[in-house]
């Protein structure tokens, strides 16, 4: 019986120190800074706010065989401050990144395509898009590195 009780009580101690350091590792790596928080190394990003506050959606298109690049540049956007509402895949292929300013603001577009660091700012209005812009991912588009969290 007292063997038994010496099992069980080991047991509960283990578990509550593997649980505990869980909670600890967890709040060490929430704590971290990343560069794009503040960290020294890293140079503040812009944020694409046309005047009065209004939002720029934006679409994101894979024109490109390379799986995954519409998720990535999405990202990209996103940290840059524009709503990315949607991503696919474009039927063509092109070389190089494309910005389509779809309501006509092409300062927007050229916000976008800094963002995007560079590429072709084009008018091509469309209403059925309900997007003000959409970004075609060329196949010389490079996403930004991401930071290592091991």
């Amino acid at each position: 019986m007292n063997r038994r009780l010496a099992l069980i009580s080991g047991g509960v101690l283990a578990l509550a120190l593997v649980t505990t350091g869980i909670v600890r590792y967890h709040a060490r790596a929430e704590s971290k800074v990343t560069p794009h928080q503040g960290s020294a190394s890293a140079a503040p990003i812009e944020t694409a706010r046309p005047a009065g506050g209004q939002r720029i959606t934006v679409e994101v298109l894979n024109a490109t065989h390379v799986r995954g690049l519409a998720r990535r540049a999405a990202i990209t956007l996103r940290d840059h401050g524009f709503d990315v509402v949607s991503t696919g895949t474009n039927p063509d292929q092109f070389d190089s990144t494309q910005v389509l300013a779809r309501t006509g603001h092409k300062e927007w577009a050229a916000l976008a395509a800094k963002a995007m660091g560079g590429g072709a700012v084009l008018v091509r209005p469309d209403s059925s898009r309900d997007v003000d812009l959409t970004v075609l991912i060329g196949a010389s588009w490079r996403p930004p590195a991401q930071p290592f969290y091991p």
